[in-house]
């Protein structure tokens, strides 16, 4: 099956079980009418996102990466009375556009959008971890580094999601200098030696391409 017909099922899937959403829907274009590329995920891995933080019984969600918020209003949409998601995002452009989505989606009192490098950001916060559940999803040569500051940030249990590890294939080309490609396997060994985690990784087809994401479990 072609691209063309990934993306036909992927509508097909969202048609059925999603159905309309004009929240998300004007979540992008928001995200259109401020310049933001259509980097984010697509409906069906949102709602992915939010099943998962429901199944986890996530109260406490961080989020690397915020882009406009679509992922992000997928994952506070989970959270329960009193939930607080914290979510990091570098471009003050892309946070003025995901706190305006955010807000219309009626969740800017269980979201806080904060703007920096996330690896500057991530030193700070010890002291509101735990989190429940980490959302990985920004510049891919960091994840490494990123899953490593979660870790510490998380309770056991906790689960870690990053976005974007197959790369089209990339992710197996050991010669490759991409910096994405690179990064990625970086994550791939660092999860293959790191005692704490329980991982795997699973790979995706649909609007968004040939890609894929790791799970992984905090072991107690």
């Amino acid at each position: 099956m072609t691209d063309r017909g990934w993306e036909a099922v992927d509508a097909y899937i969202a048609g059925q079980l999603l159905g309309p959403d004009p929240v998300l829907d004007a979540a992008l274009k928001g995200n259109a009418e401020g310049g933001l590329p259509a980097i984010d995920v697509s409906a069906a891995q949102g709602k992915m996102l939010h099943l998962l933080a429901r199944i986890s019984g996530a109260r406490h969600i961080l989020e690397v990466g915020t882009l406009g918020g679509f992922s992000t209003i997928w994952l506070a949409r989970a959270l329960p009375e009193g939930g607080r998601l914290v979510t990091l995002e570098i471009s003050p452009t892309h946070a003025e556009v995901a706190r305006a989505n955010i807000a219309h989606a009626g969740l800017a009192e269980k979201v806080e959008v904060r703007v920096g490098p996330a690896l500057e950001s991530l030193k700070t916060m010890g002291d509101e971890a735990p989190f429940d559940l980490v959302f990985i999803d920004a510049d891919k040569e960091n994840n490494a580094n990123y899953v490593q500051a979660a870790i510490g940030l998380s309770r056991p249990g906790a689960l870690i999601l990053v976005d974007n590890v197959v790369r089209g294939g990339g992710v197996i080309d050991a010669a490759s200098t991409e910096p994405r490609i690179v990064g990625t396997r970086k994550l791939f060994e660092m999860l293959q030696a790191e005692e704490r985690l329980e991982a795997t990784a699973i790979q995706t087809v649909g609007a968004k391409g040939w890609d894929g994401f790791v799970m992984a479990v905090v072991k107690g």
